[in-house]
């Protein structure tokens, strides 16, 4: 069993304080990880300043260099981890064995963190709109234009309170280290690996130890990373959302709501888009925040969802090795059953008709663990709380609802996917402040350009552009 340590800027560090990561059908400890405690995080912030110093020693194209060595070391290499060793197969079947998550779809999540590693100087050209990157370390310089400009770091390391449930959004925070801003992590408590191995990976590329920290412990370590940091990325639901709502240090990714907008101009060609619509809602397990919650039609709702349902609704509950397996387990005992009767108590609203029911039971229940097969639900009215409803697992809600009326209506919603050839409601889904990610076309919702920002760029939530002149003429 392997021992992972709090890493204190670089340094392991093994505290009193333990706690087993286990297998979530066996229970079997799989490792022992150290947990830290508010105490220790707040003596070691007194050194986050060193983090940003000794990366601002590193030239950006240098560090994008290193992540792009470090990407085929995390897909490829084994790697030290705790006081052991792991290889790639190790760590996606560590990886399932205490998230869920099926083997093939772990070892799908590390191509998609490999695939931005190597593309860090595209993604970083893109984010920053093709700044010279020696104006972000020196704080200021010449853009292309000739005009001085200037950018300010706004905090020297990044704080993440990671989650357990989709391993897949790592890739959001690795363009700190190449902007060089370090890193202090906490990282979920079934989902350490990921963390880990990639810090494993940055050393070994020649990224300074001592600009990393990983602490793991429980809420109130996630908490106080917050706290203790200018800049921080925190992962959760929506009493999350709403805790940092409004508070500028915190970049907060919760439930995404994301949606299927078909236009009335398309509606009578559905059957198009079908599979559009299924890679939308299944893929990845439907853990992530971009599968599709909710498709929004004005007419033949019933015969979508019932196709949907067609579809998916068969889909079993196989074991995590299955390479056909494309369902994620709850691992936390007793998780599954609770969302279901969440999904079960809104079933019994008027207006709400369950789809999938007679594709069988829908939630499967093991020894210490739980699977909920995909739900399909037409909701009549956009009006019904499962219209705008998220659960971490293939269900959607097929919602009828005027075209006119589906910009009022779909409230927050991460990635929306308009398909339509009304340029006239074209524009009316470009100005429509409630859609954070427009896709206009049949683009799957799940489908990612990472030369574009997922949920707000990192780049400006990282550094603020600021005045700056100097009567230096060797300004650059």
């Amino acid at each position: 069993m392997l021992n992972l340590p709090i890493i204190r800027w670089g340094t392991p560090y093994s505290s009193l304080e333990q706690e087993d990561v286990t297998h979530f059908i066996t229970g079997e400890p799989l490792a022992r990880m150290s947990l830290a405690n508010p105490g220790l995080l707040a003596r070691d912030m007194r050194h986050v300043e060193r983090a940003r110093a000794v990366l601002t020693e590193i030239p950006i194209p240098e560090l994008a260099a290193m992540m792009k060595k470090a990407g085929e070391l995390f897909v490829n290499a084994t790697l030290p981890i705790g006081d052991g060793e792991q290889s790639p197969e190790d760590f996606a079947r560590a990886q399932s064995a205490t998230t869920g998550l099926p083997v093939h779809l772990c070892q799908a999540n590390m191509r998609k963190n490999h695939f931005v590693l190597s593309n860090m100087d595209k993604i970083l050209d893109a984010l920053t709109r093709g700044l010279d990157p020696a104006i972000l370390s020196r704080g200021y310089g010449r853009e292309s234009r000739g005009v001085i400009v200037s950018y300010q770091a706004q905090t020297a390391a990044l704080g993440l309170v990671l989650p357990s449930n989709s391993p897949g959004v790592h890739a959001l925070w690795l363009p700190a280290i190449p902007m060089q801003i370090g890193l202090v992590i906490k990282p979920g408590s079934q989902e350490p690996w990921t963390p880990y191995r990639m810090i494993a990976a940055f050393t070994a590329a020649g990224v300074p130890k001592e600009a990393m920290a990983i602490y793991p412990g429980h809420a109130d370590i996630g908490g106080e990373v917050v706290r203790r940091v200018d800049r921080a990325m925190i992962f959760g639901g929506a009493s999350t959302v709403r805790q940092y709502r409004g508070d500028p240090r915190v970049q907060v990714h919760g439930p995404g709501f994301s949606k299927i907008l078909l236009g009335d101009d398309i509606v009578d060609q559905w059957e198009k888009y079908l599979d559009v619509m299924i890679e939308s809602v299944a893929s990845n397990g439907g853990r992530g925040c971009i599968n599709t919650s909710g498709i929004w039609a004005s007419r033949h709702t019933k015969e979508i969802a019932q196709a949907i349902a067609e579809k998916i609704g068969p889909t079993p509950a196989l074991p995590p090795e299955d390479p056909q397996a494309a369902l994620a387990a709850f691992a936390v005992p007793g998780a599954a059953k609770a969302i279901w009767n969440t999904v079960a108590a809104q079933l019994r609203e008027p207006g709400a008709t369950h789809v999938t029911e007679r594709f069988g039971e829908r939630l499967v229940e093991l020894q210490r663990t739980g699977y909920i097969r995909p739900t399909v639900v037409h909701s009549a009215s956009p009006a019904l709380q499962l219209a705008n409803t998220e659960f971490m697992y293939p269900f959607v809600s097929v919602v009828e609802c005027p075209q006119e009326e589906m910009l009022k209506k779909i409230g927050p919603t991460l990635v929306a996917t308009a398909i339509t050839n009304d340029a006239p409601w074209q524009r009316k889904l470009i100005d429509a402040p409630c859609i954070d990610r427009l896709n206009l076309g049949p683009i799957p919702t799940t489908r990612l350009d990472w030369l574009q920002p997922h949920e707000g760029n990192i780049v400006e939530f990282l550094f603020r552009p600021r005045a700056f002149q100097t009567l230096a003429s060797s300004a650059a």
